[in-house]
């Protein structure tokens, strides 16, 4: 079963016509400080012919669905917006592009209302160990390497012919079936794999009202080195709601702009500056129990 599986991917490989999508379970700690709250996340690898892209399942799903409501919204001329916060909006947001054969590769990433093209300009360095293993249903074989402000070990598979794997990972004689980081925050395991026909990508973008910018809708992404990122990562971090302040400035009709957030308790807001001062709040919240990152090397 498992050669006849090989020998469908390549021969679809060669056909050139189709797309290989490997499924991940991504399990990662967000804050360091507390080890026992692991979650888990369906990752999708798709590779064909021209490179792999790797991103969320349910974030991909969420997406997908909040742009078709969005578009409907505008289509109907109502001149109101609403963007409510979607079931199973998808824990992990980035993701990751290679284009072959040199591999180029892109992180995808918001911060706030700006969404960045942050190209990789340090590729995996490996050293192939002579241990073997059996990852799942395949026979694998130990790599280990530094990268991003962490130290990895991986395990790849070479009767898998893709020279590939989860998020920036790539370069070894066969798929990585597994990856993890030495303190077993972030471990990425294969669980599974189809055929799929290779989806249209379209250029196409939901254009929004003047002034206005929605996380994740609408723009095209800003194409910056990882100095510029982190950058613009510290800014935010000191900041978190300018993006959002700017914006309102900048709209000539703030009529048509309304924020309102609910507290905790249920409490709803509407005045800007009560609005920021929650945003930035939740924000700083937020980002103090996601203090483990997968890449430390660009956030800090």
């Amino acid at each position: 079963m498992k050669k006849n599986i090989l020998l469908f991917l390549l021969l679809s490989v060669v056909a050139h016509a189709q797309t290989n999508r490997f499924f991940y379970e991504y399990k990662y700690i967000p804050d360091s400080n507390n080890k026992e709250d692991v979650k888990k996340e369906i990752m999708f690898l798709d590779i064909n012919k021209n490179g792999s892209s790797y991103y969320s399942h349910d974030k991909f799903v969420s997406d997908s669905i909040g742009k078709a409501d969005l578009e409907r919204q505008l289509k109907s001329g109502s001149g109101n917006l609403n963007v409510n916060k979607r079931e199973k909006p998808g824990q992990v947001s980035y993701k990751v592009t290679k284009d072959y054969p040199d591999f180029k590769t892109y992180l995808f990433k918001s911060i706030s209302t700006d969404q960045y093209k942050v190209k990789e300009d340090k590729k995996p360095e490996w050293k192939i160990l002579p241990d073997k293993q059996k990852i799942g249903e395949y026979n694998a074989q130990k790599a280990t390497t530094s990268y991003g402000g962490r130290e990895w070990t991986a395990w790849f598979a070479s009767d898998i012919p893709f020279q590939d794997g989860p998020y920036k990972f790539y370069g070894l004689p066969g798929l990585i079936v597994k990856i993890e980081d030495a303190t077993g925050s972030h471990i990425m395991t294969l669980v599974g794999n189809k055929t799929i026909q290779s989806p249209v990508m379209t250029d196409q973008e939901t254009q929004l009202p003047e002034g206005i910018r929605i996380i994740g809708f609408g723009g095209k992404e800003i194409e910056v080195t990882k100095d510029q990122f982190k950058k613009a990562w510290k800014a935010y971090v000191n900041d978190p709601t300018k993006n959002i302040r700017e914006m309102m400035m900048r709209n000539t009709d703030t009529s048509k702009v309304t924020f309102k957030v609910k507290t905790a308790d249920g409490k709803e807001m509407s005045d800007p500056n009560q609005v920021f001062r929650e945003m930035e709040k939740r924000t700083k919240e937020s980002l103090a129990k996601n203090n483990n990152p997968i890449e430390p090397d660009l956030v800090n």
